[in-house]
């Protein structure tokens, strides 16, 4: 299976130094890197987005934000997003049992390794992967006894950004 489209035959010198060093650290040749080389200053944005993906940020450690990240790769059935996002989860202490509850294939509060912040920050990444979006005001009050208002920026901003590279590389047909 292939993309929908071709990469185009020439990348811009900095794209192709992006893309050398994102092989280098991570092992994969990222279709979804050149494709984006039809739109330079799409490129240019999408790699600064991925470069300022918070991955710890004081309360909000990297188990939690791994975690949503995650959440929304599964709820979006993205199985690129879902490699990536779980990569390593082993030393973020995530579990075969969350992992199970992650794909929904438990209830998350049946989970009881989840702590109470985790479990509602993984329905907010549910919450915001689904369409159309619905936030209930009993839910957003419970969020907000919870998490700082700093604190669900970046919960928004870290499901927001998994469903960002969900759409783009499933509306380009990048084979997974």
């Amino acid at each position: 299976m292939t993309a929908f489209i071709s990469p185009p035959p020439r990348l811009p010198v900095w794209l192709r130094l992006g893309l050398w060093f994102a092989r280098r650290v991570s092992g994969q040749d990222f279709l979804i890197g050149r494709l984006l080389g039809w739109h330079p200053p799409s490129a240019l944005s999408s790699g600064v987005l991925e470069a300022l993906i918070v991955h710890q940020d004081g309360a909000l450690d990297g188990r939690l934000l791994q975690l949503v990240r995650m959440q929304v790769s599964y709820a979006a059935a993205c199985p690129f997003c879902i490699a990536m996002n779980s990569h390593e989860h082993e030393q973020a202490g995530i579990t075969a049992d969350e992992i199970e509850a992650l794909r929904g294939r438990r209830p998350l509060e049946e989970t009881t390794s989840f702590s109470e912040r985790e479990r509602l920050a993984l329905r907010y990444a549910r919450l915001i992967t689904q369409t159309p979006l619905k936030f209930p005001a009993d839910f957003v009050d419970e969020l907000k006894q919870h998490f700082s208002e700093r604190e669900i920026v970046i919960l928004a901003v870290t499901a927001a950004q998994v469903n960002y590279w969900t759409r783009l590389i499933q509306g380009l047909g990048v084979p997974v």
